[in-house]
């Protein structure tokens, strides 16, 4: 839920880009994808023979056998529609990572980086020299600047082996935490207290260690990117353009828009559909939160980031510049918002895909290619309240972490009856057809 929420926010900061007859990306190239598959396979049996030359005995078997149940998971999604292959979003970042790669000796050949079809502007190393980085990155960052920072972040991940080290200290970790639940399990009171003051000690330290990994991460990949071509006040205005993701507000889609779009010819709008529940009488303080939240991230504050890397390097202090972006950083940009409800579709997050077809229209971006999208999505709704399945497709509404905005939307979207739901697709679909 809390992904999806984060999706959400950023999916309502819509860029204002005017384009026609855009063609979504081909996410099905087959022979990319089993290529890609082939070597990850070939990358993956040297990756296990290594860990078990490095780490000996049974905690070396338990590695190998977590990356090797990863590697087997991660084959499957490879299958999926979920990553691009072989677009100019792959040859961008594969550019990117030769660039830094010039100047920093320490950074292998062999490297794979992946894209995902995902609209939340993030990136992560699997350990073995695999990248991942996300659709929404290039949607959110001004500059192929800001690009490389988060590239030189992921590899300090992966110089520093936090992947492997995490695993291990998790290994190690469980070992001793079997013998500490076998005496919880023994005494007569205080039990179930007790086995919550363990997950909640487990908690906070694998929160903290997660916080160092990021600053690690952060000190190392600064160093990389001062050896490159790149601007270095870029490190910090990617983590700063982050930081506004995780604070944005939402944009308020207006009540207008309603009427418009769903005043169709064979069914007249309902002031009905907009009726909001009254969340007011809700006692919230009955579920009080038994953890420090603060305590649980994984990712430090990014303001706490910033500052740690203005002390560890006084030259990030100096006045912002502005970095004028590429031509083909800004085609990749375009590219990103338009395939933002292409991902949606993809993972099946239709009633977002809905909403973000709404905002654009609102703002009259290519209506033709929005309604086109608002009628397949309204399609798999559809099929979804005929089955009784609409539950996994259409968040129920959550006052404590939605936008009012986004609640009116959902109150509209549960408002409507089965019939109402398929007028509206046969509307939109025959609209685009």
């Amino acid at each position: 839920m809390l992904k999806k929420t984060f999706q959400l926010l950023f999916l309502t900061f819509a860029a204002l880009v005017q384009a026609q007859n855009y063609t979504p990306l081909d996410t099905l190239d087959k022979s990319n994808r089993d290529a890609f598959i082939i070597k990850y396979k070939l990358r993956s049996e040297k990756f296990d023979k290594e860990i078990r030359t490095k780490t000996s005995g049974k905690t070396g078997k338990e590695l190998e056998q977590i990356y090797r149940e990863f590697q087997k998971d991660f084959i499957k999604e490879l299958g999926k529609n979920s990553f691009s292959f072989n677009t100019e979003f792959n040859n961008n970042l594969n550019t990117i990572i030769n660039e830094i790669r010039k100047n920093n000796s320490n950074i292998p050949e062999d490297l794979q980086v992946l894209v995902a079809r995902d609209n939340s502007p993030n990136a992560y190393c699997m350990g073995d020299g695999t990248f991942v980085v996300n659709m929404g990155l290039y949607y959110l960052l001004e500059n192929e600047d800001q690009i490389a920072s988060v590239m030189c972040h992921e590899l300090g991940h992966y110089l520093l082996e936090h992947t492997t080290k995490s695993q291990l200290r998790r290994i190690n970790q469980n070992e001793q935490d079997k013998s500490k639940v076998k005496e919880i399990k023994r005494q007569r009171y205080n039990r179930s207290a007790n086995a919550f003051s363990l997950f909640k000690e487990k908690a906070y330290e694998t929160g903290e260690y997660k916080r160092k990994a990021e600053l690690q991460a952060d000190s190392l990949g600064y160093k990389l990117l001062k050896e490159t071509k790149y601007k270095k006040l870029s490190f910090i205005n990617a983590l700063e353009l982050l930081a506004k993701y995780d604070t944005l507000k939402s944009k308020d889609l207006k009540v207008e828009a309603y009427k418009k779009y769903f005043s169709i010819p064979d069914q007249a709008f309902k002031e009905s559909w907009l009726k909001k529940e009254d969340f007011s009488s809700y006692d919230y303080s009955l579920y009080k939160e038994k953890l420090d939240k603060d305590s649980l991230k994984s990712h430090p504050e990014i303001v706490d980031r910033v500052r740690r890397l203005k002390e560890l390097f006084p030259e990030l202090s100096e006045k912002t510049v502005e970095i004028k972006p590429t031509d083909s950083f800004n085609e990749l940009s375009k590219i990103a918002a338009y395939e933002r409800l292409p991902n949606l579709y993809a993972s099946e997050d239709y009633g977002v895909g809905i909403y973000l077809a709404l905002l654009n229209l609102e703002r009259e971006n290519d209506p033709d290619y929005y309604k086109q999208w608002m009628g397949k999505c309204f399609y798999k709704i559809y099929e979804a309240r005929k089955n009784y399945t609409l539950n996994r497709y259409l968040d129920r509404i959550d006052p404590k972490n939605q936008s009012d905005s986004y609640q009116q939307f959902l109150s509209f979207m549960w408002n409507l009856s089965l019939e109402e739901i398929k007028n509206f697709t046969e509307f939109y679909n025959n609209k685009s057809s």
